[in-house]
């Protein structure tokens, strides 16, 4: 495994260039501050008079609709969300000129084929594994956060050292930068969120609240120890893995760990596990996706809202208002 870092950045592939980026969400807003404190000249692309707009210009920001950004840069970001940008790519898409370089931060729409850039321009993406808030605050701390560079399309002969020097402008290679393959990011970044981050979490712990409910144990105690506890133990394994995890852990509770994870997540859980690779990687997930999407999402919006009206959100929603860390933290959360 190769890890590139700042050592590895001989030269500045982007110099003078002028760098779009369109979206000013998560990773947009970290990305555009990043890039400026490095020394870029940064033009936002936004939908006029939207919210991103308003913020991005409220930040110090030149701000123009997609296609005017994109026709004045050489380098152009699409980092608005991945349902969103098939429409968007429509309105630069011919502002792209040769030589021009299009960078992506996940590489779903190329890899499923919702995007096709023109044979003339650089393909790249630069993923940092972390929210943008994250990218912004270890930038300004003088580290930064890991990330994955790809190349899909080489018109340049300079793809990669270009997705090098934005990978360093962001700080990326301060804690390493991994090649990938647009394919590989995407298929294990869907992998991951659906079947252990987010849909693998967020169904263990319903189970596990509602097992103890059905059971007669109060839902409040449920909540903290199938909910609330779970950020202790990611922590623990965020900063050190499993070992530290069972460093820190009491020895009931590693035991318990050893004899009773296989119990509940089997070989039958991987076996399903690969029922969902099959389909992310032969683009059935995508597709299932797209289509709703396409049709205006009713039926995403009716599984959402019903996972909302979970027992466990609302026991949860008034353990945490007596969570004063939690307040303080979401208000800051909101103003910014």
């Amino acid at each position: 495994m190769k890890l590139h870092t700042t050592t590895d950045v001989k030269r500045d592939a982007l110099e003078g260039q002028t760098i779009a980026v369109l979206g000013y969400g998560s990773q947009g807003r970290a990305h555009a501050n990043n890039l400026r404190d490095s020394g870029y000249e940064v033009i936002i692309g936004a939908r006029p008079g939207g919210p991103t707009a308003q913020a991005a210009t409220a930040a110090g920001f030149e701000v123009a609709d997609f296609a005017e950004a994109a026709e004045r840069a050489q380098l152009v970001c699409l980092l608005v969300p991945d349902m969103a940008q098939p429409t968007v790519y429509g309105q630069i898409a011919d502002k792209l000129k040769t030589g021009d370089t299009l960078l992506f931060a996940h590489g779903f729409n190329i890899h499923f084929g919702a995007i096709t850039p023109p044979e003339d321009v650089d393909v790249v993406m630069v993923a940092p594994k972390s929210p943008g808030d994250l990218v912004r605050r270890q930038y300004q701390e003088g580290r930064g956060v890991p990330c994955l560079r790809a190349v899909h399309q080489d018109a340049s002969g300079e793809a990669a050292e270009r997705a090098l020097s934005y990978a360093h402008a962001i700080g990326g290679t301060h804690a390493g930068v991994l090649d990938t393959t647009f394919a590989e990011e995407t298929e294990t970044d869907l992998f991951g969120e659906q079947a252990v981050l987010c849909g693998g979490a967020a169904q263990l712990v319903i189970h596990g609240y509602d097992t103890l409910v059905e059971a007669g144990y109060q839902p409040e105690a449920a909540y903290f120890e199938c909910l609330h506890e779970l950020k202790l133990i990611v922590d623990l394994m965020y900063e050190g893995g499993m070992d530290k995890m069972y460093e820190f852990i009491s020895d009931t509770a590693s035991y318990g760990d050893l004899v009773s994870g296989p119990r509940i997540l089997d070989d039958s859980v991987k076996a399903r596990m690969k029922d969902v690779l099959s389909d992310i990687q032969d683009g059935t997930f995508a597709k299932r996706w797209m289509d709703e999407y396409a049709s205006g999402s009713g039926g995403y919006q009716s599984m959402l809202a019903q996972r909302r009206e979970h027992p466990i959100e609302k026991v949860g929603r008034k353990l945490r208002e007596r969570m004063s860390w939690l307040s303080r933290k979401d208000k800051t959360a909101r103003a910014a």
